[in-house]
């Protein structure tokens, strides 16, 4: 069912990633979807060496089948990082946040495949002259970080899938069966999903960051950081709106950063503390309205996208 190019390459059964996902990839969450059969992907970006290390254990303790880890390239060890992975298991690297021209070959060396997060054709262009495997092209409704260009998921996958020769992923916006149909239909070779498994029982999230996750409506996140960190997205809160009025007065990034300090995503995500923290969160999350178990979201989403084909291609039948 929905077997794909991807799965091929990743020795997967559904085409469907896990976003690295920072505070909330963890090692429970990580087995969980690559059980379920997809790929479970280590949100690394905020561990120690030692705690990625720990947390592979815990991957490994809870499934036998491929995963990955997401290594952020601006992390000044990401040599180590990608070290400790592949020695802790790991089969796929997902590298962002850089050029991934530096470590792909280091990476395919070490018997592992590249999958790499872009935003535009251009940096999609120069992922595939680099030698990564798979490429997913991230559109603006994603939560966290996002372009600058700000193109939509809608926009970005077809002219992507057009200019590349190798596997495209879509992200941004996919959280049902719908999402995924529709990121096939745009010529994707499967989907990251983020928001919608960041919302799990298995998630690494603090309870109160999922429930307000499950509480958002479609209009409940919002962009901030265009003048310092770069456009994010995230659930509105009293800290985004502080943020927002200091950038509509014209606030330094050197000064907002000060203001906004350190560590908010750590406040929301492992505290619980979602007024003062960040809760990373798609503007899909309006779909997003209960708990439920990672393998329920992967069974919901196939079982989803076969009827919908299957009405899809009823409406193509020659009528009598």
């Amino acid at each position: 069912m929905f077997s794909t190019e991807i799965c091929k390459i990743l020795n997967i059964q559904y085409p469907i990633l896990l976003g690295g996902m920072v505070f909330v990839g963890k090692g429970e969450l990580t087995a969980a979807v690559s059980e379920a059969g997809g790929l479970g992907l280590l949100g690394a970006g905020g561990m120690s060496l030692e705690e990625i290390a720990s947390e592979l254990e815990i991957v490994r303790s809870k499934t036998s089948k491929p995963f990955g880890v997401n290594v952020p390239l601006a992390r000044p060890d990401a040599d180590e990082m990608i070290d400790v992975s592949i020695k802790g298991g790991a089969s796929v690297i997902s590298t962002s946040a850089g050029s991934p021209k530096r470590y792909t070959q280091m990476i395919h060396d070490l018997g592992c495949k590249v999958i790499h997060v872009v935003s535009s054709v251009t940096l999609a262009k120069k992922c595939e002259d680099a030698g990564v495997d798979i490429v997913v092209a991230e559109g603006f409704e994603a939560g966290g970080h996002n372009g600058y260009d700000e193109l939509t998921t809608m926009t970005l996958i077809p002219q992507v899938v057009n200019a590349l020769k190798i596997p495209v992923v879509s992200a941004g916006g996919i959280a049902n069966g719908h999402g995924f149909v529709a990121a096939l239909a745009l010529g994707a070779q499967g989907v990251q999903v983020g928001t919608r498994f960041a919302a799990t029982l298995e998630s690494g999230a603090h309870q109160n960051a999922k429930d307000a996750i499950v509480a958002s409506r479609d209009n409940d996140t919002c962009i901030t950081g265009r003048t310092s960190v770069g456009p994010t997205r995230s659930l509105k809160n009293s800290l985004t709106a502080q943020i927002i009025k200091a950038e509509n007065e014209g606030m330094p990034p050197d000064k907002l950063m000060e203001m906004i300090g350190g560590g908010r995503s750590i406040m929301a995500c492992v505290d619980g503390d979602c007024e003062e923290g960040t809760v990373y969160c798609g503007q899909i999350g309006g779909l997003v309205n209960k708990l439920i178990t990672v393998k329920e979201v992967v069974e919901t989403m196939m079982a989803e996208a076969q009827e919908i084909t299957g009405t899809l291609s009823s409406l193509s039948s020659p009528t009598k």
